[in-house]
């Protein structure tokens, strides 16, 4: 009633004889959830399963629909069915009368290969034109046709590729994706070994998938993340500038001090300062002290920062150095990884003779998280955990784990523990982490960043394209390091990356060697800074709205184009821009002369800085000083814009101003104005009817008002107070409705 089993010899039952000394896969389809079919192709059906396993979602209340019949099978998941031929082996995913992919003779297989063992694999169609995408943050090609990518985490930079974040998930541009639900090594051939297939195999006697069904790429992302999980909402005090020691500089308190005064001196705001891995002392990560030689008094020292009203962040990995009194701690109790023989399991790689937490032992959860409770009550907000990639195989878990599966799957143990701790702590809504490795679901612990990232153009490049790959995986939350995290940035480099990295969800100045400091840079960066941290401001209750779509229905705040213009062909391909939430589409300045090619979809957008008007449907060409870059506002947008530049946790719906942009006649447009629990506060609808344009509130109508973008005046006025914008006519509301004729 529930599922379709196909028991699939591997060559053609003519007589009796042919059921003999032949191999058969038993490939069982069923459904979690509407739009949603899962495949599982199975040789030896008498294998252990230690897990672990990817947490997924099922719709109990769901039940899909199985028909039989003399020369097929149809399992029917809502809009998607999956076909089964029952002669001519053939498995066919359809919807709306239109074949998605499929997989026929010698697509779906078993092999064994000489030296490695055994393995199962699938290769589904490849349609003329068809692009695929995703599959975890990857720095490569942002098409992934003509790829080999192999799903192992690994601290390899953004320079090759090797990813941190490995997901085994891809959509494409045909209406579905598909998520391979197996946490260990997964080799997907995106059209390499066959040109016209993707192809997937895993190591052993069984292979799962899911394929998803959209039609649209946002409509395949909700449903992906409703399957692996959605994003946390992170508390908006987040959203504003993190600024770091970075890695090897030396600091104590007095430096710290100083760098933060002289952020305030010069007028730049500055919300969360995070102390990264030196301050615990060196040969004792992590024993998550702090070094009594450079902060003999944290408590208090924490105290003055948060009076200033900073969030602190300090970094923290998993693995335990020997010197460190944890490491005595762990291997007392057994908290660590051992060697099959019953020893910690070591290296000198990172720390000095290193054991590695093992997060599938209850006590040893409890006691990480009680040693970072510690540093909690003492004043941190949220912790950076980083690494989580380098985990071994050659070792065993507490509950019996393959740690194989485990290597991957790690990161998600890991970061899951530290996010709850900060939830339980804080609050929900108050949880933020700063991660570097995941896998499928660990998107549930925002926010990520990129990694170690060169300061080069070229750098900058492949971090948007790792970017726009982790949001196209089920990633709403992400940011990298401003200007780069190895080498010292030259100036316009920094510069540069400065509107991208204020343009990102959030947004941090890190580096290794340097401080990022914008006046050691030069004066013009400290300008730069300061505009584009003000911006990103005034925009948190849009941004903040954007936020609460991520947590709710799974969509990436940071988004390839292609995302929000399945239509367009124009942005299948595009990597150098994307865009902010639905509304803002941005393109980085990748040069120092500050020449710019973009394209801009169909429409009359406008540019967000200067108020002029665009023309779309059409590549641009534009060029752009360091304190500008394309920002362009989308059409029939109604954009919510807050009166406080210096922090981005304020009463956003108080003296917020909705900002229209061409709203074309006949339209009927809404903004929603949140709180910072994500609930709405104030919801603005706008609809035009010739030269009449309508303004409707609702909740917060104290303090709220309305700009015609491109209308320096309006002929007739009701409902409110005319008064001058900044990029056309505004009317202050004196109540729930403003009516006004253009």
């Amino acid at each position: 009633a529930e599922s379709l089993t196909v028991y699939a010899p591997s060559r053609r039952i003519d007589a009796r004889g042919d059921t003999l000394d032949n191999p058969m896969l038993t490939v069982r389809l069923g459904s979690p959830m509407e739009g949603v079919i899962r495949v599982r192709i199975t040789h030896f059906g008498g294998q252990v399963d230690p897990g672990p396993h990817f947490p997924l979602a099922r719709h109990e209340a769901f039940r899909p629909e199985v028909t039989v019949e003399e020369d097929q099978a149809v399992l029917c998941s809502g809009p998607l069915e999956a076909r089964i031929n029952r002669r001519d082996w053939a498995l066919q995913f359809s919807a709306a009368r239109r074949v998605l992919t499929r997989t026929a003779e010698k697509g779906m297989g078993y092999a064994t290969v000489k030296g490695e063992g055994s393995f199962v694999f699938e290769r589904l169609n490849l349609g003329v034109g068809e692009c695929v995408y995703g599959l975890g943050e990857r720095f490569t090609a942002f098409v992934k046709n003509g790829q080999s990518v192999e799903m192992w985490n690994r601290d390899g930079g953004t320079g090759s590729d090797q990813a941190y974040k490995n997901v085994p998930f891809y959509l494409t541009n045909r209406g579905y994706g598909v998520f391979v639900n197996h946490p260990e090594q997964v080799d997907f051939e995106i059209g390499t070994e066959k040109v016209a297939r993707a192809q997937f195999s895993v190591p052993g006697e069984s292979l799962e998938y899911f394929v998803i069904y959209g039609p649209t790429p946002r409509e395949i992302l909700e449903r992906y993340t409703a399957l692996t999980g959605r994003p946390a909402l992170p508390p908006a005090w987040s959203f504003g500038l993190w600024l770091t020691t970075s890695f090897c500089t030396s600091y104590d308190e007095s430096t710290v001090t100083g760098i933060i005064d002289e952020m305030a001196a010069r007028e730049l705001p500055l919300h969360v300062f995070h102390f990264d891995c030196f301050w615990m002392r060196e040969f004792n990560w992590c024993d998550l002290e702090w070094d009594p030689r450079t902060f003999p008094d944290p408590a208090a020292m924490l105290a003055r920062l948060k009076e200033r009203g900073l969030h602190i962040c300090v970094w923290i990995n998993p693995y335990i150095a020997q010197r460190s009194p944890l490491f005595r701690e762990g291997k007392q109790h057994g908290y660590l990884l051992e060697s099959a023989q019953g020893n910690v399991w070591q290296t000198d790689q990172w720390q000095a003779g290193m054991g590695i937490v093992d997060f599938t032992n209850p006590d040893a959860c409890h006691w990480f998280r009680e040693k970072l409770r510690r540093l909690i009550d003492m004043g941190v907000d949220c912790f950076k955990t980083d690494f989580g990639e380098r985990i071994p195989t050659d070792v065993t878990y507490f509950d019996g784990s393959d740690p194989v599966r485990m290597h991957n799957y790690y990161s998600f143990l890991y970061n899951e523990q530290v996010f709850s701790l900060l939830e339980e702590a804080r609050g929900e809504g108050q949880a933020v982490l700063f991660a570097r490795s995941a896998t499928a679901g660990g998107q549930r612990f925002p926010a990520h960043w990129g990694g170690d990232s060169f300061s080069s153009y070229e750098s900058m490049a492949e971090t948007l394209r790792g970017g726009l790959s982790l949001g196209l995986s089920g990633f709403g939350f992400w940011s990298h390091d401003i200007g780069g995290f190895e080498g010292s940035p030259p100036a316009d480099v920094y510069k540069r990356w400065l509107p991208f990295g204020l343009l990102s969800s959030h947004s941090r100045l890190h580096g290794n060697t340097s401080y990022r400091v914008p006046w050691h840079f030069d004066e013009e960066a400290v300008d730069v800074l300061r505009r584009f941290t003000r911006l990103k401001c005034r925009l948190m209750p849009y941004l903040f709205g954007q936020a609460t779509a991520a947590h709710t229905v799974g969509l990436p705040m940071l988004r390839a184009m292609m995302l929000e213009f399945p239509e367009d062909p124009a942005c299948d391909m595009l990597d150098r821009q994307y865009m902010l939430g639905e509304s803002l589409l941005v393109a980085p300045v990748f040069c120092a002369e500050g020449d710019v090619d973009f394209y801009v979809p169909e429409g009359e957008w406008t540019e967000l800085l200067t108020g002029n008007p665009l023309e779309g449907g059409r590549w641009l060409r534009q060029q752009h000083g360091f304190e500008s870059a394309p920002i362009l506002v989308r059409p029939n947008t109604l954009l919510a814009l807050g009166a406080d530049e210096s922090r981005p946790d304020y009463h956003f719906a108080h003296d917020v101003v909705l900002r229209c942009y061409a709203l074309a006649d006949g339209a009927a447009v809404s903004a929603v104005v949140p709180d910072l629990n994500g609930r709405p506060a104030l919801t603005v609808k706008v609809s035009r009817e010739g030269d009449v344009v309508t303004f409707r509130a609702a909740g917060e109508t104290e303090a709220w008002s309305v700009e015609m973008a491109g209308h320096a005046t309006l002929s007739d006025v009701s409902g409110g107070e005319i008064v001058q914008g900044e990029h056309g006519a505004r009317v202050r509301a004196a109540g729930a409705e403003i009516v006004v004729r253009m």
